[in-house]
């Protein structure tokens, strides 16, 4: 039996995110810019959020029709009247998106071009394809269309991310990440990247304005010691336990700061060598990571040499349905320090249960 090579989805993948990094920033310069609005109200980031995955969703029914999607949003909300203004809003961007001139690499059938403008039923119906459940067999697609909201409404890191998975592994990742310098060396030069992972094809990273015309970095994590390793950590102290962190980095002899950004962009970084080992350890008891989170950071993690399981040193499962399970938090370095990063974890953990 032959492997699949993937070859045809990591194409519609890359134009279908490339389209959607387009959309958000479009919202960031008109909406965010323009607009002081809360996330509860009709918010640039729900805007954003809807208005991708209604462009993503659109070009995998028309391309890989028979597969599910496990999405963020559905349109519930969007389909009474009292959603009207936002549904226009959203039909009227995504329509803009899909239907922009064609670029090097992208196809009509795949729904895209001056001719493919949607319907308003057909993008909702689009939007809904999101609610799929997951489960251990079959193929389906994960997709966090803004993932990074704070970073986003900043102006920030944020970052949109899909995954295709096939009974539970991850197969295919692909996250955009507009705001991330192109090189961490020039952190004020040029903006938007695209990081690409196919399992046995290696990491890449590509330019967002040409993807596929212009040059693809393979991407491999280097080598880390106590002087060079720093954590990769979230911006927000509600996502990840940062104090905990801390008392990781001094178990490891650590002492560089650590980078704190928004979104899977920490992978991305990760594996390009802009930071040694990506820690996100929970809060608190209850909340469980959802799959769309950390579904394409796998797999770009481990095609770049790197090694990512739980606290515990499990490897995470994508086949439990939307999240992923019981939560033991995310660890992400380089083979030659993770099982060090893992260790010093489970010291600290007995550490804390000592105290109780």
């Amino acid at each position: 039996m032959t492997t699949p090579t993937y070859a045809v989805e990591k194409q519609i993948a890359i134009a279908a995110v490339r389209r959607a990094c387009g959309l958000t920033a479009s919202v960031f310069n008109t909406l965010v810019k323009q607009e002081t609005l809360t996330k509860e109200d009709a918010s640039p980031v729900t805007v954003g959020d809807y208005s991708a995955q209604a462009v993503v969703n659109t070009i995998l029914g028309r391309t890989f029709p028979q597969d599910a999607i496990v999405g963020e949003e559905d349109a519930a909300d969007l389909r009474p009247e009292s959603g009207n203004a936002l549904r226009e809003r959203i039909i009227q961007l995504a329509n803009d998106t899909l239907t922009a001139p064609l670029v090097e690499g992208e196809r009509e059938e795949w729904g895209l071009g001056p001719s493919q403008g949607q319907t308003t039923e057909q993008l909702l119906d689009a939007i809904d394809r999101g609610n799929y459940n997951g489960g251990k067999t079959g193929r389906f697609w994960t997709l966090d269309p803004i993932d990074g909201t704070k970073g986003f409404l900043r102006g920030e890191q944020y970052a949109v991310c899909l995954a295709l998975i096939a009974d539970s592994r991850v197969e295919l990742g692909v996250i955009g990440c507009p705001n991330l310098p192109v090189s961490a060396l020039n952190p004020s030069g040029p903006r938007g990247c695209i990081f690409v992972a196919v399992r046995g094809q290696g990491a890449f990273q590509i330019p967002l304005e040409n993807p596929f015309s212009g040059p693809a970095t393979k991407l491999t994590i280097p080598p880390s010691t106590s002087e060079t390793l720093n954590f990769l950590e979230s911006v927000e102290k509600a996502h990840a336990k940062l104090s905990f962190n801390e008392r990781v980095g001094h178990i490891l002899g650590i002492t560089r700061a650590p980078t704190r950004m928004d979104s899977q962009a920490k992978y991305c970084a990760l594996v390009r060598g802009d930071g040694g080992a990506y820690l996100r350890m929970p809060t608190g008891t209850g909340y469980k990571e959802k799959i769309w989170d950390h579904a394409p950071g796998a797999v770009l993690v481990e095609e770049a040499g790197g090694v990512i399981t739980d606290g515990r040193g499990q490897a995470l499962d994508f086949g439990l349905g939307r999240t992923l399970g019981e939560n033991h938090g995310v660890v992400a370095a380089g083979k030659d320090v993770h099982g060090k990063v893992i260790a010093a974890v489970q010291q600290a953990k007995a550490e804390e249960a000592s105290l109780l």
